[in-house]
């Protein structure tokens, strides 16, 4: 028996297929297999990884990997992609000038203006001045509720700041009704004794005064100057339940512009163009540019640094020297980044422009000969380094069902969007571009300020529901489902993604909408992008119009949204566009693997 393996190495995942060779050359499928990828693609360290993925491959037919006649590697390792974002401003505020974030339980409603009073010192408050009161966590909620209530003959006290998340519990017991927050961690840098205003919203509503810098200006007695000052503030502000603003002696806002940097991209039109002039203007550079040689940036500025952080990454997972590392392609994208505010007490970050950026790292070594030299001397079986990954790519597309030559196909992977463009004549055009699945992730996790990557990865592949009841969701879509057994109270309320192996609960209190509208744009900034960039690339004249068919291959290829959004886009052009099917039973997956195995065939015809 000729047992032939194709071996696809990928940024997240390595795929094997496993075919019979008769004595004609012609092939027999056998089995399948993946297994997530050890180590940066394209080091040595994937031969882990494809050890694990040929044994599950050859155990589902009962065979050892010792069986197998010839291993075939796909020769696109070198190429890998690498994501960064960058702020081009930040909002800087000094001196403590503001706190204001969005506590899930302020109590009651509407805006105070009085000194900051810490609760230590009541027994030091003047009639006829009005007090916010702060308390730390130090003093319980019963503490809280009775020395505001013994001081309330004697203090005017317009509003309560709470460390702890105890806001409704202190209302509940005051007898004189005010606005309340909570959950400010460094309620201790509170300045005593400074102006301050605070504003809790109506349930449902959002704050107005705070959030306008003209409302600030009114509540803290604000000139002109100060008040374009404070405009920085009311835009953090935009969109919370509650909110203080203080207005410390000499404390003083300022709107600094880092440095975004340069790109200097060595091309056949070898040019440079700002970071600062946003994604739109960087990615028309890139495409007027021509073939790229190189990408570099301005030293010493955000562009630079990440660019140099690119190269040195790559430098150190495989000991290649920085000479031999280029940058080849970037696909820049324009985002809203969060910004950790400077002097802020509960941890705000104001929303500013970002760019995000994906870079296609390419070097002169080959590591995929020194993998097959470690495979074939491991498993004493015959390894090759056998075709490029979109040629593959395109093999393994045609036995979707349904597909003829002339054929596109688009590889839609973790770190980069490979397309090529088959013949009648069988000649293949391709192109590799920056940008996929993982840019994705990394915008829905800016974008929606979480915590980690999983999360953001998870929000990438599932759907959304919010459990409105024990027995009752609502789609994001909009549909009611209904539920035969009850629904585990911990998802009561709360927004879930729908994965296969049940509920996974989003912890940030973030609505459902705008994380289904976060989804969509990050998917259209990079897959839909990125598709036509790759297209115009291969297509002949560089014309989308002379392509008939374009099959989606590729990890990317398996997600509930992304090929209808292309499908809805390439039908303007009258394009055949959708999942493949590769040799009819394994989805868009296995593609490469699957063209490595056929291609071992005509070679021996």
């Amino acid at each position: 028996m000729t047992y032939i393996a194709g071996v696809d190495i990928g940024n997240s995942t390595t795929e094997v297929c496993v075919g019979e060779a008769d004595l004609n050359g012609s092939i027999h499928f056998l089995t399948s297999s993946s297994c997530p990828t050890t180590g940066t693609k394209g080091t040595l360290s994937n031969t882990h990884g494809i050890k694990t993925a040929l044994k599950q491959a050859m155990s589902k037919i009962n065979r050892n990997m010792e069986d197998i006649t010839l291993i075939r590697l796909n020769e696109a390792a070198p190429v890998i992609g690498d994501t960064a974002m960058e702020t081009l401003t930040e909002t800087i505020i000094t001196d403590s000038s503001m706190i204001g974030h969005n506590p899930s339980t302020p109590a009651g409603a509407g805006q105070a203006v009085g000194e900051i009073l810490l609760i230590d010192n009541l027994s030091r408050g003047v009639s006829g001045t009005a007090y916010i009161v702060a308390a730390p966590s130090s003093f319980s909620y019963e503490e809280v509720a009775a020395l505001l209530n013994q001081s309330a003959d004697s203090l005017d006290i317009t509003g309560v700041i709470l460390q702890a998340d105890e806001a409704v519990l202190v209302e509940n017991r005051l007898h004189k009704k005010v606005p309340i927050i909570d959950e400010v961690a460094r309620i201790n840098k509170l300045p005593d004794g400074v102006p301050a205003a605070i504003e809790v919203a109506l349930p449902g509503q959002t704050i107005r005064m705070l959030s306008n810098p003209y409302g600030i200006a009114t509540l803290l007695h604000l000139n002109a100057e100060e008040t374009r000052t404070v405009t920085p503030i009311a835009k953090s502000l935009i969109g919370k339940r509650s909110a203080v603003v203080l207005k410390t002696p000499g404390g003083n806002v300022r709107e600094n512009a880092l440095p975004a940097g340069e790109i200097y991209l060595e091309a056949e039109n070898s040019t440079s163009i700002n970071l600062d002039e946003g994604a739109e203007k960087i990615m028309q550079v890139v495409s007027d540019a021509g073939n790229i040689r190189d990408l570099s940036g301005q030293p010493d500025t955000n562009v630079g640094n990440m660019f140099n952080r690119i190269k040195k990454g790559m430098s150190e997972v495989d000991n290649i020297p920085d000479a031999d590392i280029h940058i080849t392609d970037i696909l820049a994208v324009d985002t809203m980044a969060p910004v950790l505010i400077s002097g802020a007490l509960a941890g705000e970050t104001c929303l500013e422009k970002a760019v995000g950026i994906a870079a296609m790292v390419k070097t002169q070594q080959l590591p995929m000969q020194k993998i097959a030299e470690i495979l074939k001397s491991e498993l004493h079986t015959d390894v090759k380094v056998a075709g490029v990954e979109a040629v593959m790519a395109g093999l393994g597309a045609l036995t979707t069902p349904g597909t003829k030559l002339p054929l596109a196909i688009l590889d839609m992977g973790g770190g980069s969007t490979d397309a090529a463009v088959i013949s009648e004549e069988g000649r293949v055009i391709m192109t590799h571009q920056a940008g996929a699945g993982e840019l994705v992730s990394m915008l829905i996790e800016t974008e929606l300020g979480l915590s980690d990557r999983h999360m953001a990865e998870q929000i990438k592949k599932y759907p959304l529901a919010k459990v409105e009841s024990l027995f009752h969701m609502r789609m994001e879509n909009g549909q009611m489902t209904f539920v035969d057994e009850s629904i585990d109270p911990r998802f009561y309320g709360r927004v879930v993604l729908l994965a296969e192996e049940g509920f996974i609960r989003i912890e940030e209190d973030i609505p459902m909408e705008k994380i289904v509208q976060v989804r969509q744009d990050a998917k259209r900034k990079v897959f839909v992008t990125n598709a036509f960039r790759a297209l115009q690339k291969v297509a002949p004249d560089h014309d989308l119009k002379n392509i008939s068919n374009v099959v989606l291959v590729g990890g990317s290829a398996e997600d509930f949204e992304i090929p209808e959004m292309l499908m809805d886009e390439f039908s303007n052009y009258r394009i055949v566009c959708g999942r493949g099917n590769i040799r009819g039973q394994e989805g868009p997956r296995n593609a490469v693997a699957t063209g490595l195995v056929l291609s071992y065939a005509g070679e021996i015809q």
